[in-house]
């Protein structure tokens, strides 16, 4: 039953999105994302929905009639080098007869990250693609969440199969950076109702990602919880909901959590935590020995361990964003890799900057700044984590740069949001725009 839902609503949306483009945007992060495919058990396990949203998308971009233009920024043409560059890492790679699948899978969702640059351009479009990720990511967190309240933590919540998100590692930080965007959500709707299932969702995805035994996601809601913190404008009144909200979420769970969690302290005499260190001195001995291009992709396993790691027989996925970045990309990969996050947290504060002061603009600072709290989720949190392709991030920096571009229109056609009216009255009249020739007849 399904697989004929899923199939039905994938086929039924193709008229829709050769006609418009964005639905197909929605279309592609509900199926990437969500992977709601991987919940059926038949035809539909391995049925290639991304390739036909991809197609349709792309025809209805290019044949919808709209002149459409990707935005050329720092951040646009900082994702393009790296894309470039793991082209260049794959040729070089040390299996370069391996890399090929994960190379076409990691170029499909960067390539669609342009798409939907190019593709979405209104207040309204930004408002669909949180939407859609929220609900796709919120779908397993509250899932979850009921799971874990349910079974008093006892057992471990997982994420879908063949997904980014299948470890429960890498499901707790994906909850986690998903609750500043369900906030976001929650800041801005009307709907009173709306509003208290986001609420109730955001509580359950914390439960879900604590019931994780995520080591690495108990340290990314310290920071971004902290950070957060220091985001609102409330903060005596969200301090004390902190203060009260944490402690009680740790306290519900059992002893066998606390145990887990208590293992950051003796890190020595865990074999995880030492098989990542061991797997970290691999990627920096590699990458010293292959600085500009690294290994490529596939390079853990016994042979590459044993010319790398100090421990060859403990053979470990990077479990870093950062290690996976310099292993598999050289030096140059990483500092591509870092710049991505900087670009998209300086995007951030340029909207915040700007959009504070109007009330008009608030929805883009609220949403810079919880994206922004995200990301510090995300650099904690993927610091244990082998999260480099994981869609969200690179969907947060769209959003952030679409933001960007729909405020600088904003500005470009009117008053800028910092900008005192007062001094409109002494500038002079053959430099005021229509709008503010209006303006200044109203007043």
């Amino acid at each position: 039953m399904r697989d004929f839902l899923i199939t039905a609503i994938v086929l039924g949306s193709i008229p829709y999105m050769l006609r418009n483009p964005p639905v197909g945007i929605m279309m592609w992060v509900w199926i990437s994302v969500m992977n709601p495919h991987r919940l059926s058990w038949g035809f539909a396990y391995s049925f290639p929905f991304a390739e036909i949203i991809a197609i349709a998308t792309i025809l209805g971009m290019l044949f919808s009639g709209s002149k459409r233009h990707l935005p050329v920024r720092s951040v646009t043409i900082c994702l393009f080098l790296f894309m470039l560059w793991m082209c260049v890492t794959s040729i070089f790679a040390i299996h370069p007869d391996q890399v090929y699948y994960r190379w076409v899978t990691i170029m499909k969702t960067l390539t669609m990250i342009f798409v939907t640059l190019t593709v979405l351009h209104s207040r309204e479009h930004i408002r669909w693609l949180v939407w859609a990720l929220v609900i796709s990511l919120g779908f397993f967190g509250t899932k979850g969440g009921v799971f874990t309240v349910l079974h008093g933590g006892s057992f471990k919540v997982w994420g879908p199969p063949g997904s980014y998100i299948e470890d429960n590692n890498a499901l707790a930080l994906a909850l986690i950076m998903v609750i500043p965007l369900m906030r976001y959500l929650q800041l801005t709707e009307t709907h009173p109702w709306v509003k208290k299932g986001l609420g109730l969702s955001m509580l359950l995805c914390a439960f879900s990602a604590l019931g994780s035994y995520s080591r690495g996601a108990l340290i990314a809601v310290s920071f971004s919880s902290l950070f957060l913190w220091l985001k609102t404008e409330r903060k005596g009144s969200f301090g004390v909901v902190l203060v009260l909200l944490i402690p009680a979420l740790i306290a519900f769970m059992p002893s066998e959590w606390m145990q887990r969690m208590h293992t950051i302290d003796t890190y020595q005499k865990d074999r995880s935590a030492m098989g990542r260190i061991n797997a970290w001195h691999m990627a920096w001995n590699l990458a010293l020995d292959r600085p500009l291009v690294g290994g490529g992709y596939e390079i853990y396993d016994k042979g590459v361990f044993a010319q790398y790691a100090p421990n060859p027989l403990d053979v470990h996925a990077a479990h870093s964003i950062y290690f996976q970045a310099l292993g598999e990309h050289g030096f140059v990969g990483l500092a591509l890799f870092l710049s991505l996050g900087l670009f998209t947290w300086r995007n951030g504060t340029w909207i915040i900057e700007r959009a504070k002061r109007q009330p008009e603009y608030q929805w883009a600072a609220n949403l810079a700044r919880m994206i922004q709290v995200s990301q510090v989720a995300f650099a904690t949190g993927g610091a244990f984590l082998s999260l480099d392709y994981f869609d969200l991030p690179y969907y947060e920096l769209a959003l952030m740069l679409l933001t960007r571009v729909w405020l600088e229109k904003q500005i470009a056609g009117g008053k800028a949001p910092d900008e005192p009216v007062r001094q409109e009255a002494s500038s002079s009249p053959v430099r005021l725009t229509v709008a503010q020739r209006m303006r200044r007849k109203r007043a």
